[in-house]
């Protein structure tokens, strides 16, 4: 499928990389199409939407962040993007890269959850106060922030 990229133009993504998201992330619940595009800066991803060319958030796994990152997420809440069993379910959590020059952040309260099977995500609240969602990933790379 073609996509028309913020960071790089029109290219070709494979199907398998297109997600489904029901209910949107939050704040941008109207948009439910996205492309997962590698990024230039390994091992960040662009999360593209389909709908938006304006529209593009970076992804990283956090468990390259943090290998102490837990996430407790429901059943019924997976339910809604069919995860059956748990080698289905990706988990990813959007990253901001301020203008000004302030910390690179993470938001592990607030992850993404995607099931592989079906490529269906959804954006979660993560009801655990060890998490924010401003994880300065520089301070926890480094060994700072545990």
């Amino acid at each position: 499928m073609k996509v028309e990229t913020k960071a790089r133009g029109i290219i070709e993504v494979d199907d398998s990389h297109i997600l489904t998201m029901p209910e949107g992330l939050f704040g941008f619940e109207e948009y439910s199409k996205y492309a997962l595009i590698e990024s230039e800066y390994e091992p960040f991803i662009w999360l593209q939407s389909i709908e938006d060319v304006s529209l593009a958030f970076l992804i990283v796994d956090p468990f390259l962040i943090c290998s102490t990152y837990e996430t407790d997420i429901d059943d019924e809440s997976l339910k809604k993007i069919g995860i059956e069993k748990p080698e289905d379910i990706i988990v990813m959590t959007i990253v901001t890269i301020p203008s000004d020059g302030s910390n690179i952040t993470a938001n592990f309260q607030g992850p993404l959850v995607i099931n592989k099977s079906n490529q269906k995500c959804m954006q979660v609240i993560v009801n655990d106060n060890r998490w924010s969602t401003k994880v300065d990933v520089v301070k926890m790379l480094s060994g700072e922030g545990k």
